[in-house]
């Protein structure tokens, strides 16, 4: 059930019409406390001195308990303890304090206004709910205040007159409302009435406070002296847009923050910096009683030139008033600085092409300033202390919200599923929105499922309504004729990969350019908002944005798959120096010092590794699909990322034939085989097991054989079969010795073992794990060392020798973290959990537990999770 909760009046809970019954005055009271604090932990003793203050009951803690019990039961609420105290899980938009607030800072005064029922809190009583009662009313008063702004800014001064008087005489000390009473009371021809009411609150400030009005109510009641009959000063802003939805953090950053002045909004191309702007204008007029300077500076302009600050200050000199016009662009910044100087007036600079464009056109003092551009304009910031604010993809429930209010909530809801193919294939880019729903409306019978299909067929060819500014390409093709030849250049080499997101050393072999000069280059693309730098040192494209450079990408050949491939095999081999892999070359490889580099470079490019091995075996690169396949397999290993690497296989699989290469197949098959074993689809990996030995039964390759069998054992073990389990270790074994391979020697005598151990032979266990030991310190082989201390602790551990195994299990374990061997290192916890719980010391054995667990959760071990949780 989908409940709603209302605290803005008589504290009630919903369920649509139905009003649910939520328990007396004191369980109505924890539930509010909980709620009002929005997701975060309230502490225990902190409840209790909200609910009853100093007058707690006896066992009040107790009591507390029983009203939480009540109110998960009662509501079915995810009340969650902790040792940070109780925290209520629920979307704020149940609350209708939380959609109040949210409201107020999207500018729709009345919706949120039109949320109160009466007197907040109406019937919780102690000290901490009067404050908030409080609180809450002075955050409606605030609101009512700056609804009645917007309606005097609107020209609505004798709708609104009424209610300011009578607002009035309930609030005489409010100061703002009598400057708004005494507006409208001038603008209605009132001016007699205006003045004997501020001249009435200026004799009770003084009897009463022994204070003098304030600036804002003065320079009011100046101007009614004056005789004007509205504030003065130029009114130039554009229409705000009307469909503008969203921003809600951002509208919320734009508010007036200590001395800055200047804010900077930039994005890329129909991000929607200009209708942020205007909105965000259009709210706060009342800030700005001396008006409202705009121009378009047409930075980004397919059909006009920057226009050149010097013809702007002429504008705005006439704007302000100014009969003669100085001659030259520094006479008129200072004629234009004089004139602003004192006043309260917004100064907003639409598509700027440069900070230079921009400077001139700063006010010395006072006045408010807002640039929009598609460039970052680091100087404006560096230089004049603006603050920068960069415009993202709008959230996807925004996005809908935008078709609702452009096609209407009926179309919107007629197509759910549609409208959510709209969203996504339009990125929560607003042009793209704009385009799509002025489509729509020019066809209001056709069916959404029309505009989505053309989506999904070719996505910018959809995104063209045929005029200037309704053409995704062509708003695009503005920002890429702004850039530098290398810039313009490195945006079309990065449309030719097909990864989410690129790094830095990729990116420098993909332009064939030192790093140092790659990282110039890119950061002309960060600064123009057509790439992201999302994380330190990656960068990707907005959607569409990597649509448009996909068309024009050129081609740069092999270099990019060249620098996976022949960096994969790189750190593959740092994780497992005795691994013989075929060399690859690049100008571009990277070189890693130990296993932690390896792994963390891993975890940066997993997806873009991925990506690569695709399109290499779309267009014939198979070389560099089998080796990307091949170099994975460890670290998915480590990360337990078992079908992240079905797929990688089934890519090296598939280059392995294109080969003709029984040996490369031999070796899909044998770890696609332990793989969907794993997976839980044992005829599946037992088919790719029997293929595996057939293909190796063409060669005389003992330890490839020996590979075969150690997986089949793995396999065969993981099955319930142990017996089954030996004889392919003992045969894997034999395979190895008969290679000269010792370190699979080591690794197989460990194994080897361990099925001993599970076979409950562990005299016979003991001694090959011993042999094992000796042979994995001889070679320095630290994986091997680390699962063969596993084994012996194993062994220990059944053996009653709780000490050894603790000490055994604590090296494997630090063993595996030094090796960045996730999945092991869970698996070892686990195990330590287990004999340090056998040897009565149950506080350690539940901490290793619940890391372990942790783990579990994180790489998707569900079934290992599921059980271990029982035990937590």
């Amino acid at each position: 059930m989908i409940l709603e909760f209302g605290l803005l009046g008589a504290v009630e809970v919903r369920e649509g019409d139905d009003v649910v019954e939520i328990g007396h005055v004191r369980q109505r009271s924890v539930l509010v406390a909980l709620l009002v604090e929005d997701g975060k932990p309230v502490p225990v003793d902190r409840l209790l001195d909200r609910v009853w203050g100093e007058r707690a009951p006896l066992r009040a803690r107790d009591t507390l308990y029983g009203y939480v019990s009540k109110l998960r039961k009662l509501l079915s609420l995810d009340i969650e303890r902790s040792p940070a105290g109780y925290r209520l899980k629920i979307d704020p938009s149940q609350v209708d304090l939380f959609r109040f607030r949210a409201l107020v800072r999207q500018g729709a005064l009345d919706e949120a206004l039109g949320l109160w029922r009466g007197e907040a809190l109406d019937g919780l009583e102690s000290p901490w709910f009067d404050a908030l009662r409080e609180s809450l009313h002075a955050e409606r008063t605030a609101a009512e205040l700056d609804r009645n702004d917007l309606a005097l800014a609107q020209n609505r001064h004798a709708e609104l007159l009424p209610s300011l008087k009578r607002t009035a005489e309930e609030r005489p000390h409010d100061e703002r409302l009598a400057a708004q009473l005494m507006q409208a009371l001038h603008a209605t021809g009132n001016d007699a009435e205006a003045l004997r009411h501020y001249e009435t609150i200026r004799r009770r400030l003084a009897d009463e406070l022994g204070a003098d009005p304030s600036k804002p109510l003065q320079d009011v009641h100046q101007r009614i002296l004056a005789g004007g009959t509205t504030p003065g000063g130029p009114r130039q802003l554009p229409a705000p847009h009307p469909w503008f939805t969203g921003r809600t953090d951002e509208l919320k950053a734009l508010d007036p923050s200590g001395t800055v002045v200047i804010t900077a909004i930039g994005g890329t191309g129909g991000i929607g910096k200009t209708a942020l702007a205007l909105h965000w204008a259009h709210r706060n007029l009342h800030a700005f009683p001396d008006g409202q300077l705009y121009v378009n500076l047409r930075g980004f302009d397919a059909t006009a030139t920057p226009t050149p600050p010097e013809n702007v200050l002429r504008e705005f000199l006439e704007a302000l008033g100014e009969q003669t016009i100085p001659a030259g662009l520094d006479a008129r910044a200072a004629r234009y600085r004089s004139l602003i100087t004192g006043k309260r007036m917004l100064v907003l600079l639409d598509n700027a092409r440069s900070t230079e464009q921009v400077v001139p056109l700063l006010p010395g003092t006072d006045a408010t300033v807002m640039v929009t551009s598609r460039l970052k304009l680091a100087g404006l910031v560096a230089a004049h202390g603006a603050r920068s604010i960069s415009l993202d993809a709008l959230h996807p429930a925004d996005a809908r919200k935008f078709l609702e209010a452009r096609l209407g909530t009926e179309r919107v809801a007629e197509e759910p599923e549609v409208v959510a193919d709209l969203v996504n294939w339009c990125g929560g880019l607003p042009l793209a929105l704009s385009i799509v729903a002025a489509r729509a409306a020019m066809d209001p019978d056709f069916p959404l499922a029309v505009f989505a299909e053309e989506l999904r067929e070719q996505p910018l060819d959809a995104l063209d309504a045929g005029e200037i500014g309704t053409n995704l390409r062509a708003v695009f093709s503005w920002s890429v004729a702004a850039l530098s030849d290398e810039a313009s250049r490195a945006f079309k080499l990065l449309g030719s990969t097909s990864s989410e997101d690129i790094g830095l050393t990729a990116a420098a072999a993909l332009l064939d350019r030192p790093a140092t000069k790659t990282r110039m280059v890119l950061r002309e693309l960060e600064n123009a908002h057509l790439v992201q730098q999302h994380v330190p040192a990656r960068y990707r494209m907005h959607d569409l944005v990597g649509l448009y450079a996909a068309d024009l990408a050129a081609d740069a050949g092999s270099r990019l798959a060249d620098f996976y491939a022949a960096t994969a095999r790189a750190a593959a081999m740092t994780l497992e120096p005795h691994k013989v892999l075929p060399e690859h070359e690049s100008g571009h490889v990277l070189e890693f010092k130990d296993n932690a580099a390896a792994m963390a470079w891993f975890d940066a490019e997993h997806a873009c590794l991925m990506t690569e091995q695709r399109s290499a075996l779309q267009r014939g690169a198979f070389d560099v699909a089998w080796m990307l396949g091949r170099t994975l397999n460890n670290y998915h290993l480590r990360r337990g990322r078992t079908s992240d690497d079905v797929e990688a296989w089934l890519g090296a699989l598939e280059a392995a034939e294109a080969l003709n290469d029984a040996g490369k197949q031999a070796t899909a098959h044998m770890c696609l085989g332990a793989n969907y074993v794993e997976l839980g689809q044992s005829p599946l990996g037992h088919q790719h097991f029997d293929r595996s030995l057939e293909l190796f039964a063409q060669s005389d390759d003992h330890e490839a054989h020996g590979s075969a069998h150690r997986a089949m054992a793995w396999a065969a073990e993981f099955e319930g079969d142990l017996e089954k389990a030996l004889q392919h270790s003992l045969q894997g074994l034999e395979k190895f010795r008969a290679a000269g391979s010792e370190i699979r020697e080591a690794e197989s005598l460990n194994e080897v073992g361990w099925r001993y151990a599970c076979l409950n032979r562990y005299a016979e266990a003991r001694t090959y794990c011993e042999e094992a030991m000796l042979l994995n310190n001889k070679l320095g082989h630290s994986e091997g060392a680390a699962a063969t201390l596993d084994s012996l602790a194993h062994i220990a551990h059944h053996d009653g020798r709780h000490a050894d195994a603790v000490a055994h299990y604590e090296e494997a374990v630090a063993l595996y973290r030094e090796l960045d061997n996730s999945a092991e290192q869970a698996t070892v916890l686990e195990h330590l959990g287990d004999v340090l719980h056998a040897a009565g010391r149950q506080a350690e054995a539940r901490e290793q537990w619940t890391r372990a667990l942790e783990m579990y959760e994180e790489q998707g071990r569900t079934s290992e999770a599921t059980a271990l949780r029982t035990r937590t």
